[in-house]
């Protein structure tokens, strides 16, 4: 029997792996100085610290350290790609054109539409039923005032990963601007700046076994060098795009866990991908009604978001308390509203009212996946019978398993 409760909610968050934090503890107590202050020791050893997170970031994606700014997180990231260009070309009198697609994390889509609110232009490509954009698709929407293409390396929800070097190349070929929110690819993927030909490029520490509240926007100096307007103002760090007090601790952290998820990361895809092989597996031979959402191959190695038909994934999750999965993005989790990405792929919105995300990581067994899987199993096969049995969703929800 594996150590309860389970975690397999890894999309929304990793633990910071030992090694992380043994790093990052001195810069809590001990060199507790502000990098800004360049005249005496304890800034210097800030400083030095930041540095050097900077080259080992720069090294996972393979950018320089000056090509770096570090900031609160992936979401802030990509406000600042996305208002940045845009700003840009409104400062010289000019209203972008943005393009992005249907299955975009909100903190992509929700900038963007506040742009067309407030009067760019703004195209939202759709995706095939396994939530993958057509190239094609891209190359056609571009227009000569086309500022921005902005499409997300791997989903967040159901895994899957998009064709980014190709739609690099094009974008390079058109002589537009190309961001890629990474912020999922980080730990497991091969996330190479020159070889994807993007421009900018969000990540964030958390989702790669380093701390909370903590990220990098990759800003192109060369070829072209791309221009951002800043969203705030003050003390000038960064470069003045993103002025503040460093956050050295989870800097150091960021750092740290781009080293070690690129000494692991081909290590940790084969096992995690195995993983959950296992369990899905486990899942489509064991139950009827089970299907998988996103590209069956092309996709993260810890993602499986499937759904168990007639299994309301409220009631599901409910009754699972011994294992941590998701019914979505964490970011939306709550609001009552069905997917936006699984409405993207065709899921109809019952059956995506069904669907669960299993986020399997680092520190996952395979007697966690096992124990997984025959708990689903049950609780799938429980909750059908309830559903069945009360005629409602609501009857599901009275059964005395869901609330214990």
């Amino acid at each position: 029997m594996p150590k309860l409760p389970i975690y397999l909610d890894y999309q929304a968050t990793t633990p910071v792996d030992s090694e992380v934090f043994a790093r990052m503890a001195p810069y809590f107590t001990e060199h507790f100085g502000n990098a800004s202050s360049k005249v005496h020791e304890f800034g210097w050893k800030a400083e030095a610290a930041v540095e050097l997170a900077r080259e080992q970031v720069a090294r996972l994606i393979g950018g320089t350290p000056r090509e770096l700014v570090f900031t609160s997180g992936a979401t802030e990231s990509n406000m600042l790609a996305i208002f940045g260009v845009a700003e840009s070309w409104l400062q010289g009198a000019r209203v972008p054109h943005l393009i992005t697609t249907a299955v975009e994390h909100r903190a992509v889509l929700e900038p963007m539409r506040e742009l067309e609110r407030r009067g760019c232009a703004l195209t939202v490509l759709p995706v095939d039923r396994y939530g993958r954009v057509d190239p094609g698709d891209v190359r056609r929407a571009i227009r000569p005032d086309t500022a921005l293409v902005s499409v997300i390396f791997a989903n967040n929800e159901v895994g899957t990963i998009q064709p980014v070097a190709e739609i690099g190349a094009l974008c390079k070929a058109a002589g537009v601007l190309f961001h890629t929110d990474a912020a999922q690819a980080g730990s497991c993927l091969e996330v190479d700046v020159q070889a994807l030909g993007v421009d900018l490029l969000t990540l964030s520490a958390h989702k790669m076994y380093g701390p909370k509240s903590v990220g990098v926007l990759y800003v192109r100096r060369h070829g072209p060098r791309v221009t951002l307007v800043p969203r705030s103002f003050g003390g000038g760090q960064e470069r003045g795009l993103r002025p503040g007090t460093l956050n050295v601790p989870g800097i150091v952290g960021m750092g740290a866990a781009s080293e070690l998820a690129l000494r692991r990361r081909a290590e940790d895809r084969a096992r995690i991908s195995g993983l959950r092989d296992r369990l899905w597996s486990a899942l489509s031979s064991g139950l009827e009604g089970v299907t998988l959402n996103g590209h069956a191959t092309e996709r993260l190695p810890g993602n499986l978001n499937v759904c168990f038909e007639g299994v309301p994934s409220e009631a599901f999750l409910m009754d699972l308390r011994d294992l941590a999965a998701g019914s979505g993005s964490a970011c939306a989790s709550g609001s009552g509203l069905p997917s936006h990405v699984l409405q993207a792929l065709g899921v109809p919105e019952t059956l995506s009212r069904t669907s669960i995300r299993y986020g399997i990581g680092r520190g996952t067994t395979e007697q966690e996946i096992d124990y997984a899987a025959a708990r689903s199993i049950e609780a799938a096969r429980n909750l059908r019978l309830a559903v069945a049995a009360g005629g409602s969703e609501e009857a599901s929800l009275r059964t005395d398993g869901v609330r214990r």
